[in-house]
């Protein structure tokens, strides 16, 4: 949150926060993969996705592509917040570096607004790796893209 940003009263972060949760619950891979919010605020989301075989590679470790979409959605809702109610976002581009692989314990994706506009959003996620026994170890960085649009439901 900026300086001149005032903190948002605890009714517009509930408010934000069921916002975002009656979107995200609508994303079928999320819940296909057993992704779930873990943090909500303006500008920022983490989400949290669970080690198991519907995310795993050939060599047992979280698949690349698990990895992508956490950061996209974890992006994508960072977005969603500094818009107003009736919008939604879609992704036009995102680039993603792997730092490094991991298996067991869960992945946590941390989206933060770069630059929030009317016609387009930047956005940069951190996907971190957690540790059964707590070590956070770096996993993946994304830099994203997104438009806004109508909420069609």
């Amino acid at each position: 949150m900026s300086q001149t940003q005032a903190p948002l009263a605890s009714q517009d972060a509930e408010a934000l926060l069921a916002r975002v949760q009656a979107s995200f619950v609508r994303q079928g891979l999320m819940q296909q993969l057993g992704a779930r919010l873990v943090r909500v605020e303006p500008g920022l989301c983490e989400v949290a996705l669970p080690y198991s075989d519907r995310v795993t590679q050939q060599q047992g470790g979280f698949h690349g592509g698990a990895m992508g979409a956490l950061a996209d959605i974890a992006g994508g809702y960072a977005g969603l917040t500094v818009l107003p109610a009736g919008m939604e976002v879609t992704t036009v581009e995102y680039k993603v570096n792997f730092l490094a692989a991991f298996r067991d314990g869960e992945l946590r994706a941390t989206g933060r607004v770069l630059k929030g506009g009317k016609r387009i959003i930047v956005t940069m996620a951190e996907v971190r790796h957690v540790a059964a026994d707590g070590k956070v170890s770096d996993c993946a960085v994304m830099q994203q893209t997104l438009v806004p649009v109508a909420q069609t439901y």
